[in-house]
């Protein structure tokens, strides 16, 4: 039997449970324990699942046992604890964004190639059932060429679920979930390499569940059209204000010479996928296989476990740093343009990952 990778998860806030939860599951890892500046959260993770809290970060990057680390700090936070996790010789998947700025996620892409090790990032719900689905037909030409793309990201008011929502109003809805699509089509089309962009704060003034008012001050409303170099020219929205459970404002349409492509979530992973001739009707198609059933709706731990397994494997794992890097450029640009009232470029590239091997042909 080959030996199991040993993973930790550093940062226990709300998205380290759904992650812990499948990681606990597969077989070729093996969730050893948990790290936070609250003590008392990894304690109470670890014991969950009956791992080990880490006094601190130090003793968890002392931990020979350790062999990846799962990031999920801040987003404040990323670039400068994953550097601390690739000096200190660990692997490295990392919660989206890689970095606030394309200077900081290139360092840290550089430091890990220069360290020989593995350094990953989200979002990875391209490996998503209806995800892979959409991306097969696209990939065999089912659309002929695709000329336009509308990607809707509405995610609601933090403070309505999340006990809180200061990181995420500092870094905008831009940075949080607009990544979400951004990765997804750049997967499907490759890189990005022009952008042009407006936003604007349309809800400055806003009260947490406890009652505590607050004010912000990054765009919590951003449009952007992105040229990507081998694709549609994209229309992307992101805000924090419009709820996506109250919006048909959803999902990734894909319009092609021959047709259009309907999916109806960038998120989760058992969703439908709609297509149509050109002036037709959609209509629905099965998934290639079926949908995720999990209670989150998305299998947090999907892309560790294919890093566990490209290590064992010896072959690229797929949602890799460079790509991450390459997306922050683009948030980055978008900012810039929103800024300056004009289209900014896009110069950085990276490899595309491949398909799951259950969604070739």
């Amino acid at each position: 039997m080959t030996k199991k990778l040993g993973v930790a998860i550093l940062g226990c806030g709300n998205i380290a449970e759904p992650y812990a939860e499948t990681l606990a599951t597969y077989p070729e890892i093996e969730l050893i324990g948990m790290a936070d500046l609250d003590v008392t959260r990894a304690e109470a993770l670890a014991a969950k699942f009956g791992c080990r809290a880490y006094p601190s970060i130090e003793a968890m990057l002392a931990d020979e046992a350790v062999a990846l680390v799962v990031n999920l700090t801040i987003h404040h936070a990323h670039a400068a604890t994953t550097t601390l996790c690739l000096e200190a010789g660990k692997h490295v998947h990392c919660e989206k964004p890689l970095a606030l700025t394309y200077e900081e996620a290139r360092a840290v892409v550089e430091l890990a190639r220069q360290k020989g090790l593995r350094l990953g990032c989200s979002p990875f719900t391209y490996m998503g059932e209806a995800q892979q689905t959409a991306w097969k037909i696209i990939r065999e030409g089912k659309l002929g060429q695709i000329r336009v793309a509308f990607a809707e990201v509405n995610w609601g008011r933090i403070e309505s679920w999340h006990p809180a929502p200061g990181p995420f109003y500092q870094v905008g809805a831009l940075f949080d979930v607009a990544v979400y699509p951004l990765t997804m089509l750049t997967t499907f089309f490759g890189p990005a390499r022009q952008v042009w962009a407006y936003g604007k704060v349309v809800h400055p003034d806003r009260v947490t569940r406890e009652g505590i008012p607050f004010h912000i001050d990054t765009p919590d409303f951003v449009v952007a059209l992105i040229e990507l170099e081998n694709g549609p020219l994209v229309r992307l929205t992101s805000d924090f204000y419009v709820s996506r459970h109250s919006s048909k404002q959803d999902g990734i349409e894909f319009h092609g010479d021959l047709g259009t492509l309907y999916l109806q979530s960038w998120h989760d992973f058992n969703v439908a996928v709609e297509v149509a001739e050109f002036g037709q009707p959609l209509q629905p198609v099965a998934l290639l296989k079926p949908g995720y059933q999990g209670k989150r709706k998305v299998e947090w731990g999907r892309a560790v476990r294919d890093m566990a397994q490209a290590l064992a494997e010896d072959r690229p794992h797929r949602a890799t740093g460079e790509q991450a890097a390459h997306v922050v450029e683009i948030l980055n640009a978008v900012t810039q343009s929103i800024e300056t009232s004009q289209p900014v470029a896009v110069r950085s590239s990276f490899t595309p990952p491949a398909p799951m091997e259950w969604a070739l042909p």
